[in-house]
Order: C-alpha cells, then sequence, then structure tokens
C-alpha cells in the first residue's frame, strides 16, 4: 500500500477516479493529462490490488472494460473481431519470461513477431465484396465510431482490395514527425505530439478537411471471414502487404534457432530482423536507442505468437489477448529548475506545497507546476529554491521532482513550510504526515468550501458557477454556504459588470430549484471529509436516512454504529462524528434546514434495496439500450446482493445477454445457466418484492 494512503479502500477509490479523469482526456479531448506510462503504472498497480484482494473489486472499475472512446459525435458502429488492449512488460527479462510461460502452455516451441507500437489512433478497416466499407476507431473495444469518410482521405488506405471475402483489418493511423512540425506551427494552439494531432484531425466533421492532413497508416492484424489457409502472422502479413496495405518494415522474427527464423522469414517474403530469443534483449536495446531518430514516434514494440492455432488455444481474458504482449519504453525524464514554492490552501484547510518550475516538456506535456505533497515529501528530497531537479511523469498522476541534481548555492539550503496560513495569518497545524489550517473562516476554505456546495458533485446549482460565487464572497457577502439562500441578488449584482436583468433572474430560479435536491445530494454538499456519493449512500441504505439520526449518532459519539455499517472503516467513521460535532457545521446544517433544504430522504424512496439477488452471481455479455456502458447493469445487481464476475464458470448463476452476444452465450447454454435478456432484467428491477423476497427466498 502507498504511505499516503490509510487504507487499502482509499487507494483503490482513488486509482479508479484518477484513471476515469485521464480515459475521459486521452480518448475524448485528445488532450492527455499523463504519460501512456504513468497510465499504465496506475492501471498495473488497481490490477494488482484488485487481483490480491478481490473485495475491493467494483464494477465501475476501469479494469472491467478496455479505455474509451475517441468521440460521441460520429456513428457508432459494433465492432465484429475482438479489439482488446494488450498486456504489458517493462524488461527484456519479463518478455522472456512471458515467452517461456506461453511455451510451457501450449507444451511447444513457439515463432515470436515483434513489430513496432506506433503511437497513434487505432482503426478497423472493414471490407467487403473487395470494397472499404467501414473504418471504426478503436472506441471501447466492443463499439466504435465510424469515420469512414475521413479515413479514406489517407492514400495509404486501400479503397478496393483483390478479393471478395469479408475481411477486418486492424491498424494504426498516424502523422510523420516532419509533417507534425510542419503543421504545428500553422496552429493557433499548437499540439504537444503527433498523436494528438492525428487523432484531432480523424474526428474533424468535414472530410475535405482531413484530405489536407498527411495522415498515413501501418496495418498490423487481419481477419478473414472463415479462411484456414493462413495459419500463421507472418503470412497475414504478407497477404495484406500484397493487398496493398503499407506494413511496417521495421520488425523482428524470433524462434529458439536464429536459422529457423531467418527461413521462417524469407518464406512469407517479407523484410525484417530474424534472430533466436537470446537476442531478443539487444533487439529491444537497439530499437530504443534508435526511437528518437524515426520518422514517426512509437511508444513500444509488440510481440505476438506467430502461429494462429496456438493463439486460438492459448484465447483471451476480458481485458487481453494472451498470445501478445506490450513492451513499453521507459517514459523520459528532464531537468529544470525550481523558481518558487507556493502555498495552497484547500477547502478542508489542508495546506499544499507546489512547486514552481521553468516549463520544460515531458512525455507529451507542458510541465510548469508540481505538487510536492508535504514537508517530509521535501525534507527527503532535501529540496530548495532555485535548485535543478530531475523530474518524470513515471508513475504520479501529478509530475513528480525524482532528485535534486545541483543543488542552488545562493539559497537557504531545505525550503521549509511557513507557520501561519498564507491566506490568514493563522498557526498552521500538523495532523499525521500534512500541514493545515485550523480557522474554519480562512478566506482560501470558506471559497473552497462555497464551490464546492455549487459544484455538479455537490449541491448542482443551475447557473450558479464560480465566477458568480467569486463576485459575491469579494463582495463580502457569503461567510458560508447558507448565506446562499439569503443574498439579495437583485440588490447585489444589479451594479455588478456582466449581471443583467436575465442572467439575476437565472441564478434567482437556479437557487430556488436547489432545494429540491436529495438528502444524499445536501449530505455530500455539507463537505463531510471522506463522505462523497458512496459514503452517503452507505448511510442512508444503512438506515440513517436523516440528518437528525446522523446528528444523534455524533451526540452519542456512536462510532461502533458507523463502523458495524459494511465499507466504513474506523477514520471515516471518526471524521464522521468529528464533523458532525462541530459547532459551525451543526450551525451549517440548521441554517440550511431553515431555508428549506431536504434533511431527510423522501418517503418514496426506499429506505434500502431490496436484495433480491443475494447469492445468486451473474456475468454480462452483448451491448444494451438502457445500459451504457453495461457495467451499469451489473451495478444494479450488486446493489440487489449479488456478486458478479467477469467469465461463465460453474458458479455463475445468472447471464445478462444483450444484442450480440458471443461465446459466453454459448457457454452458458451448455452449463445450463439461466439466461436473462435486457426487457427481463428491466422487469427484475421494477417488481415490487413479496415478503419472501425480502427474506431473501426469492429465486429464478
Amino acid at each position: 500500500m502507498n504511505a499516503h494512503y490509510d487504507t487499502l479502500e482509499e487507494e483503490v477509490e482513488d486509482l479508479i477516479e484518477q484513471l476515469r479523469r485521464y480515459q475521459q482526456a486521452y480518448y475524448v479531448d485528445n488532450r492527455p493529462l499523463v504519460s501512456d506510462l504513468a497510465y499504465d503504472h496506475l492501471f498495473d498497480r488497481l490490477v494488482a490490488l484488485e487481483t490480491e484482494h478481490p473485495q475491493l473489486r467494483r464494477q465501475d472499475s476501469p479494469t472491467q472494460r478496455v479505455g474509451s472512446d475517441l468521440d460521441s459525435s460520429f456513428p457508432e458502429v459494433r465492432h465484429t473481431i475482438p479489439v482488446l488492449s494488450l498486456d504489458k512488460a517493462y524488461s527484456d527479462a519479463q518478455l522472456l519470461a512471458w515467452i517461456e510461460k506461453t511455451e510451457h502452455k501450449v507444451s511447444q516451441d513457439v515463432g515470436i513477431v515483434i513489430e513496432e507500437k506506433i503511437d497513434g489512433i487505432s482503426i478497423v478497416l472493414y471490407y467487403e465484396e473487395g470494397l472499404l466499407v467501414r473504418a471504426v476507431t478503436r472506441g471501447n473495444g466492443t463499439v466504435g465510431n465510424d469515420v469512414t469518410a475521413n479515413v479514406k482521405t489517407i492514400r495509404s488506405v486501400p479503397l478496393r482490395i483483390p478479393v471478395a471475402r469479408k475481411l477486418a483489418v486492424r491498424g494504426e493511423v498516424y502523422l510523420p514527425r516532419q509533417s507534425f512540425s510542419a503543421l504545428n506551427e500553422q496552429m493557433d494552439v499548437p499540439y504537444a505530439n503527433p498523436r494528438n494531432l492525428a487523432a484531432g484531425t480523424i474526428r474533424r466533421i468535414k472530410s475535405s478537411e482531413v484530405a489536407k492532413v498527411p495522415l498515413q497508416i501501418f496495418v498490423y492484424e487481419g481477419f478473414w471471414e472463415d479462411d484456414r489457409q493462413i495459419g500463421n502472422h507472418l503470412l497475414i502479413l504478407s497477404t495484406l502487404a500484397s493487398y496493398g496495405f503499407c506494413i511496417n518494415p521495421n520488425m523482428g522474427y524470433f524462434t529458439r534457432d536464429a536459422q529457423t527464423s531467418r527461413a521462417n522469414l524469407e518464406r512469407a517474403g517479407l523484410k525484417g530482423f530474424a534472430g533466436s530469443f537470446a537476442e531478443i534483449g539487444s533487439y529491444i536495446k537497439a530499437h530504443t536507442a534508435a526511437r528518437s531518430s524515426l520518422p514517426y514516434e512509437i511508444d513500444g514494440l509488440v510481440a505476438k505468437v506467430d502461429e494462429l492455432a496456438l493463439r486460438e488455444s492459448l484465447g483471451y481474458t476480458e481485458h487481453h489477448p494472451r498470445w501478445a504482449m506490450a513492451y513499453k519504453f521507459e517514459s523520459p525524464q528532464a531537468q529544470t529548475v525550481v523558481q518558487a514554492i507556493d502555498i495552497q490552501v484547500g477547502r478542508t484547510g489542508r495546506v499544499t506545497p507546489v512547486a514552481r518550475v521553468k516549463p520544460v516538456q515531458v512525455a507529451g506535456s507542458i510541465i510548469s507546476n508540481i505538487t510536492l505533497h508535504n514537508q517530509d515529501y521535501i525534507d527527503m528530497l532535501e529540496l530548495g529554491l532555485g535548485d535543478s531537479v530531475e523530474i518524470s511523469r513515471r508513475g504520479d498522476v501529478i509530475p513528480a521532482v525524482e532528485r535534486v541534481i545541483e543543488k542552488n548555492e545562493q539559497s537557504d539550503g531545505t525550503y521549509h513550510m511557513p507557520p501561519t496560513c498564507p491566506v490568514c495569518s493563522t498557526p498552521l497545524v500538523q495532523k499525521g504526515a500534512h500541514t493545515f489550517c485550523p480557522n474554519v473562516q480562512c478566506p482560501a476554505q470558506v471559497k473552497g468550501r462555497i464551490e464546492f456546495f455549487i459544484s455538479k458533485e455537490a449541491m448542482d446549482i443551475e447557473n450558479f458557477g464560480p465566477e458568480t460565487a467569486s463576485v459575491l464572497f469579494e463582495l463580502g457577502l457569503m461567510q458560508d454556504v447558507q448565506d446562499l439562500y439569503t443574498i439579495d441578488y437583485r440588490k447585489a449584482l444589479c451594479d455588478q459588470p456582466g449581471f443583467g436583468e436575465k442572467k439575476i433572474r437565472l441564478i434567482e430560479e437556479g437557487i430556488e430549484k436547489s432545494k429540491n435536491q436529495s438528502f444524499k445530494r445536501v449530505l455530500v454538499a455539507l463537505g463531510i471529509p471522506e463522505l462523497g456519493k458512496k459514503g452517503a449512500e452507505i448511510l442512508i441504505n444503512a438506515g440513517l436516512d436523516s440528518m437528525d439520526k446522523l446528528l444523534e449518532v455524533a451526540r452519542s459519539n456512536d462510532i461502533e454504529q458507523l463502523v458495524a455499517i459494511k465499507q466504513v472503516g474506523m477514520k471515516s467513521a471518526r471524521m464522521y462524528i468529528d464533523a458532525l460535532q462541530d459547532p459551525v457545521m451543526l450551525k451549517r446544517i440548521e441554517a440550511l434546514s431553515a431555508v428549506g433544504l431536504k434533511m431527510e430522504q423522501d418517503a418514496g424512496e426506499p429506505m434500502s434495496i431490496d436484495q433480491r439477488f443475494a447469492g445468486q452471481v451473474w456475468c454480462v455479455t452483448g451491448s444494451f439500450t438502457h445500459f451504457n456502458p453495461r457495467s451499469l447493469a451489473m451495478d444494479e445487481v450488486t446493489r440487489r446482493g449479488g456478486r458478479t464476475v467477469s467469465s461463465i464458470t460453474g458458479k455463475t448463476t445468472h447471464l445478462l445477454a444483450g444484442s450480440g452476444a458471443g461465446s459466453k452465450l454459448d457457454a452458458a447454454r451448455n452449463l445450463n445457466i439461466t439466461i436473462v435478456d435486457e426487457q427481463t432484467f428491466l422487469s427484475m428491477l421494477e417488481q415490487t418484492p413479496t415478503e419472501e423476497e425480502k427474506q431473501g427466498e426469492f429465486s429464478f
């Protein structure tokens, strides 16, 4: 467990939220917040935790699905071939160990093809009757976006192939480095790297604009319908090349014997390096050294089992094929200078030092700010102002200072955080490894609480953004969140620039409408430490469905009652009680109640969801109308006491099957597992449980 987490549950929760955000930035916005390696390290850590502690695995975990989509403005198309991610290795030793393990599984020698992992946009080209009919982005691995018109402008993509059978071809669309540099100079807002510019181009609305960008493609996989004549990957590549596709010549082929490798590569009519497994290490080293001199960007290598029959035998996991492995290059590091260290005060009073460094590019992003976490972290680095430092994005979400390269001889040595709050001058206090401002009326905390209260995560007050809150705060009209409901907005804002009659009316309507928000949202918006949407739902479902009940627990200091609730730990319970005993919090709750905010669960809502799926084990396959992503359906199962799994086994009791269900449906039929379609599942969710069902005796 990482040192800055108190429990494994906290680390898993944080990893899931981080990965969600980075998936959104990478696949939808096309402006990554972190490097691929940083993302991979976070993903691998989450996989390791969920594997070692299955009880921590959540259905909305990024490990349950592959990635996210590039854009939602193009029609969605379902893939007819597996479009999965890849397992990863970070050293030649790991790669060789995987090869040895693979040979042991299939009980025979294997051939291994190693290709460059192009840093571009994954595309699947679908051909029917010899014509290109669809070009689809990878998307989530099951459904992607149809970008056919744009892909047809790429000159290296054949519009016709010399065979009439159905064919699906996987490839990577990329932009050469030289073209990227020339185009990027013309951009009002330059792109960080060629991959981002290629992604932005492939989703442009007008294909005529796409045609002006010299995108290129390398293809690396082909899937023929009912074609048993192609038995290995080398033949796939040579056949695709004969059709007119562009194949990357920078490839290697390895077996236990270099002579056999050369013979097989020559027989396939392909160029590349042929060697033995013993030469893989030097091959990787040479590729790593030559990476920066290539005319295009690569972020690793991909090793694949050559024989297709062995691939079929090895099969797939939900996340990746077992017959392929990606070798990932180490993330580049950079050197810079610490120009200043600022102190930030959050809404809970936590004080965080942030280094302002001379801007430098790391892994495709310009870095100018680096979180230093706490004084212990600074002391460990012996970091001072003006020091030259090495930074990276290797494993941290926020770029990290790796080490001090050269001390600034003119500095005062290691930096020390100030003894008082930089905002309100209150003496700071230490709580564990972190530093806090204890003054709850500190302007930075007040402003932070108000901005959180109005945010989408909390009360979601319409037409009331941080800018409006800031204006009112600067006018001295808001000392706490309850003031939002007592301000005379017409009087306060009528003379302020940008606030006309219509805008003020919308603000008033948003405030009034927010009084109808649920008790759960009110509970979250209070800003109790460690209490988010999930925590509020857990408390309500456990019977603490009103503010009076929660305050009674706090008044009696009944920490045992909270700890007895599943998923509420000792630390969180202590924080809840301390917050609800705070006189300032009590005053806030009383004031919000007086203005009409809900302080108990609506009578129409059940106190807790019936556990009708208790004892059942559910799996899901296919796509759905009402559950997109399909993990939402599994959330409904777990909320009703069921357990969910990613694959069919003898212990699976139910399979929820959507359109396009595949091998899981066949497996369920063979094992006589109950198969449920979407409409039936919706009916099951809407049924009112009988007395027997409420007692856990319900079965299907």
